[in-house]
């Protein structure tokens, strides 16, 4: 039952009166009120957002002291989330698990994290100089990707080489709508006197119908950061810190954001926070129930083209314990056509722009804001591209390895190795060396190394494949990977 009026807006509602009262501005930013703005970024954006674009004016309060309207804000949106405390976020989720790791985890102090995790909890490992120990999600051979992280994978380690650790990190939903048992992690990560910290970027909107999988918060999650923007309609870059426990120190939490926020957080952000927050609490149920419908209705017309495969929940699918099904996930595989080909062909051919390709699958996401008209130019572009499969054979890598199980050896934990004497050598030469840069095959970006680790034979085979494929790589200063810098 929530606690608080969820019809307000107080924090839009005190820009919108503070610029409504054309004060004498002394303040930052510079444009005031748009009277400064370029002419060609006024048409384009509108008078409106420059003129909600102040700062910690009167009556706007001070997002690193919270006190007024935007205390207010937030506290409405822990209640509609379920959460102990909520902090609303300016530089993304990025400073969300950044902030996790510098609360949970102190010099020296051992992290569980999955192989998979966002590059961002790296970071945050470099500046606690945490040791981070790894467990790999589980891989699904049909479709190539990787998926859940298994409870039995999160006891073992915590009872072996992570015996002691502090908190436990897991990316869920993941990029391709993959949920793992969060209830059951939950208790193991309990049970050995470990927070649960969950990376949930791409799952805010899991909270507004009993049809998707239950949010982290509602698993027993310790603590979880949300990109409101990616499914839950505020802006590019906002997002949330949810606290979910007692067991998290909230002063900790907030001296930890006050690391890795902006001194000068944008209020367009915060009031976009704010306005998400109040839709989905008046009318989140009906919004999810229209995206869910259109979902249905593209994996229906989807399935029903030849040669194109949708992504499903499988109860005998241990790398899918759980999907979200405003994910949408397709493949043409069987018709030769990769999935970085369909994505090409879909906008050059049909206007229809994609979250996500990879060798073989193509991601949409779909929210309450596509309509049928999306779907239907979706459908009949992948149609049109299947038919003519034909003159677009092309190799979806059917000898694409898979992950080695078993981890490089760690020399230096991430800190040590960020900032340790380096230098650029030749990548034939790397064989042996500690790596002193991460290096993520891209898609599935799932890291092979992590600064500080080893390059074994095993490693410098599974990574020259990919070169030699022309497959994405992150992380190297040298995106081609001809040289790569090695710790002295």
């Amino acid at each position: 039952m929530l606690l608080n009026n969820q019809e307000q807006t107080p924090l839009l509602d005190a820009l919108v009166d503070f610029s409504g009262r054309n004060p004498a501005y002394f303040r930052i930013p510079a444009h005031r009120f748009a009277g400064g703005v370029n002419p060609r970024l006024l048409d384009a954006f509108g008078e409106g957002v420059f003129r909600c674009d102040l700062s910690e004016a009167e009556g706007l309060d001070d997002l690193h002291r919270a006190e007024g309207v935007i205390k207010q804000a937030q506290d409405l949106a822990a209640d509609l989330w379920g959460a102990k405390r909520t902090f609303f976020l300016v530089n993304g989720t990025t400073c969300g698990n950044e902030a996790m790791v510098l609360a949970t985890a102190h010099p020296g102090d051992k992290v569980l994290i999955p192989r998979n995790a966002h590059k961002s909890l790296l970071m945050g490992m470099i500046m606690s100089g945490a040791d981070p120990f790894y467990v790999m999600p589980h891989f699904d051979e049909e479709w190539k990707l990787w998926g859940s992280v298994g409870t039995d994978e999160i006891r073992n380690a915590l009872e072996r080489e992570a015996y002691g650790c502090k908190s436990v990190f897991l990316v869920s939903p993941t990029y391709y709508g993959v949920c793992s048992d969060l209830s059951a992690i939950s208790k193991v990560c309990h049970e050995h006197g470990a927070l649960l910290c969950v990376d949930e970027a791409h799952g805010s909107h899991l909270y507004f119908s009993d049809k998707l999988p239950k949010g982290a918060l509602r698993q027993g999650a310790d603590m979880c950061a949300q990109s409101i923007h990616k499914t839950a309609g505020s802006m590019t870059q906002s997002s949330l810190l949810q606290i979910g426990s007692e067991r998290v120190s909230q002063d900790q939490v907030t001296a930890s954001l006050q690391m890795v926020q902006s001194t000068s957080p944008s209020y367009v952000l915060m009031a976009s926070l704010d306005a998400a927050r109040q839709e989905l609490a008046q009318h989140g149920d009906e919004m999810m129930g229209r995206a869910l419908a259109l979902s249905d209705l593209a994996r229906r017309q989807l399935q029903s083209i030849p040669g194109i495969q949708v992504l499903q929940r499988s109860g005998n699918n241990s790398a899918i314990f759980d999907l979200d099904p405003l994910r949408l996930v397709f493949s043409a595989r069987e018709l030769h056509i990769s999935g970085y080909r369909m994505q090409r062909l879909l906008y050059e051919e049909s206007g229809v722009s994609t979250e996500l390709a990879d060798e073989e699958n193509v991601v949409c996401v779909i929210t309450f804001g596509n309509t049928e008209k999306d779907i239907d130019r979706l459908v009949r572009g992948v149609r049109r591209i299947s038919g003519d499969a034909v003159l677009h054979r092309e190799s979806v890598g059917e000898d694409r390895e898979k992950f080695s199980m078993t981890f490089p050896k760690k020399i230096l934990t991430p800190r040590d190795a960020y900032f340790h004497k380096k230098r650029k050598i030749k990548w034939e030469d790397v064989r042996g060396r500690i790596s002193g840069e991460m290096i993520v095959p891209y898609p599935p970006g799932i890291p092979l190394i992590y600064p500080g680790e080893m390059i074994n034979d095993e490693v410098f085979d599974q990574i020259d494949d990919y070169k030699r494929k022309g497959i994405s790589i992150h992380g190297p200063a040298d995106s081609q990977l001809n040289t790569l810098q090695i710790i002295l």
